[in-house]
């Protein structure tokens, strides 16, 4: 027996609100919100090792990540003259983990011989490490002639320095005497840069330079000239000088003398 369209129109809706009523049915025992994962909160990106690359130094490591160099230096024991090497892994914040010391050997003392009178005991001279010069005080200049354009800021535009206007070419020079710690241009956003040592607190900085005339090592006077003003680095042509007090930025303005 054939079954008419109405038939099948019927049973059709029929089937439809069978449908209908046990979708209601799971939603209305389903809870009111949406399940949400439990994820724990994303590790943070704050860098605990560096790895070194070809031409970088203690001190240009530890001005990339504002850390004094003597600290840097401290966390990985590493000690004078601070010799690094590229693929060197180094720790930029303290490890919890305690060294323990070395263990002093005991001696025993042996007997003491009589000494014949006649004899003179010689007298052992110990020689004194030469070391560089410390600059302990010392006035700083300007390092270069030009107008400043750009002040020392610690809001978001961070300016860790001062901008001095110049031409290509014109002399740049030590702020202070000092010893070159870091001369090249791995440091980005710096271009052709030097980084002179002036003493156990203090380190300035010169960047964005169009050449370099001094090497690492070099013992550099007051005033010298020591590189050119350019614009590697960035597109003005200027001088950014930075001064660092125990791996800090501070404001240069406060050393330097008023113009």
């Amino acid at each position: 027996m054939k079954r008419t369209s109405g038939q099948r129109n019927k049973r059709a809706k029929v089937i439809n609100i069978l449908i209908a009523f046990l979708v209601l049915s799971a939603c209305s025992s389903a809870p009111h919100h949406a399940p949400v994962a439990d994820r724990r909160q994303p590790p943070s990106d704050k860098l605990t090792h560096h790895v070194v690359s070809k031409g970088e130094t203690m001190f240009s490591i530890a001005w990339r990540y504002g850390i004094d160099y003597k600290t840097l230096a401290r966390y990985n024991g590493i000690a004078r003259p601070y010799t690094i090497y590229p693929g060197q892994r180094l720790r930029l914040h303290s490890s919890r983990v305690t060294y323990k010391s070395p263990v002093k050997s005991v001696t025993k003392t042996a007997p003491k011989t009589p000494v014949s009178r006649s004899k003179t005991p010689t007298k052992t001279v110990v020689k004194k490490p030469s070391s560089a010069p410390s600059y302990s005080s010392f006035k700083w200049r300007w390092p270069a002639k030009g107008k400043l354009i750009n002040g020392f800021s610690t809001s978001k535009g961070l300016n860790k320095g001062v901008d001095i206007a110049g031409r290509l070419g014109e002399s740049v020079s030590a702020a202070g005497p000092g010893v070159v710690v870091y001369a090249g241009n791995g440091l980005r956003g710096y271009g052709n840069l030097l980084i002179i040592k002036h003493n156990e607190k203090f380190l300035s900085a010169y960047a964005h330079n169009h050449r370099l005339l001094v090497a690492e090592g070099n013992q550099i006077k007051a005033g010298q000239k020591i590189a050119e003003i350019g614009s590697s680095g960035t597109d003005q042509t200027k001088l950014h000088f930075e001064i660092r007090r125990d791996g800090k930025p501070v404001d240069p303005l406060r050393y330097l003398p008023k113009r």
